[in-house]
């Protein structure tokens, strides 16, 4: 079976199983080409909670599609491929966010919605790359933060809100890789294109950087800028969907080595067995769910 006749196979299934694909902007190209809906984390959450379809196939790395089940319980949440992990994710678990609590008993807990069930189930609100700092903002400044798992994140909320808070020592190794004399090395090179970075990059690459935005306020900020040419300091398949959406607009990756492999696990092939078989159901608890959406609903009433 050729690519194209893949494809025809998995519309035909969708539309018998009525079933929704969403997709992350860092999945390959040819997987965001068929989902119904691409997007960050925050618009993905929403489109979640806002899906009445009975099947949902999420194309992204794990604690999404765990999101979209918490966020729509009485949907089938398929994930083509459970290899499809996340690093940082999986860099705190809810021991460790019980630990943080013990020692910090009085601090509001922030968590990052790249982090499992588990996790989210033991936290006060989320957050995500787009509403950090308004999530952080509607918190009393007089209240101690706790902010996980993501440091670089964090301590770019920290700074532009000029507020003290305690982070975790998590990070994205991808956006980690990006150092300081990378963009100012490519920002010599086209000294007129402007540089769109992820929060997830360091304070100091946040620095030199003209925004720090997450993949849909990249998105949202190339499609309205009047200017021709950016530097892009996020995963490379967003590029798939900028040159797209801006067909008279040029945009340059900051590193080539700013590749997710977890992302590029999920393939045509996963996305067409997962519909023919319904195989790899997300499976929580009731009782995990309950406890993991309150601080995402949270989240999203903010949002």
């Amino acid at each position: 079976m050729d690519m194209q006749e893949k494809i025809t196979r998995i519309d035909k299934l969708r539309k018998k199983r009525n079933a929704v694909i969403l997709a992350h902007n860092y999945v390959l190209p040819e997987i965001q080409d068929i989902a119904d809906f691409v997007g960050d984390s925050l618009e993905l959450s929403i489109k979640a909670q806002q899906s009445d379809a009975p099947i949902i196939v999420f194309c992204g790395v794990s604690f999404m599609a765990e999101t979209a089940k918490i966020l729509s319980p009485e949907s089938m949440v398929l994930h083509p491929n459970p290899a499809s992990g996340c690093p940082m994710a999986d860099m705190i678990d809810a021991q460790k966010v019980r630990s943080l609590k013990k020692e910090f008993p009085h601090a509001v807990t922030v968590c990052y919605v790249n982090s499992t069930a588990a996790v989210k189930a033991e936290v006060d609100i989320c957050c995500t790359s787009a509403n950090a700092e308004k999530i952080v903002s509607s918190i009393p400044e007089n209240q101690e933060v706790i902010f996980m798992p993501d440091k670089n994140l964090g301590a770019n909320v920290a700074n532009e809100l000029q507020r003290e808070i305690t982070l975790f020592p998590g990070y994205c190794p991808t956006h980690d890789r990006i150092l300081p004399r990378m963009l100012a090395d490519i920002k010599q090179q086209y000294p007129h294109a402007e540089a769109l970075v992820h929060p997830e990059c360091s304070p100091e690459v946040v620095e030199l950087a003209d925004y720090a935005l997450s993949t849909g306020g990249i998105l949202r900020y190339a499609r309205q800028s009047n200017k021709r040419q950016f530097i892009i300091g996020t995963e490379e398949d967003i590029l798939h969907r900028l040159r797209k959406e801006n067909p008279g607009k040029e945009f340059i990756l900051l590193n080539t080595a700013l590749i997710c492999p977890n992302m590029k696990k999920i393939s045509i092939d996963d996305v067409l067995k997962s519909l023919e078989n319904l195989q790899y159901e997300v499976d929580l608890s009731p009782e995990l769910i309950e406890k993991a959406r309150r601080p995402i609903e949270k989240m999203l009433e903010l949002s």
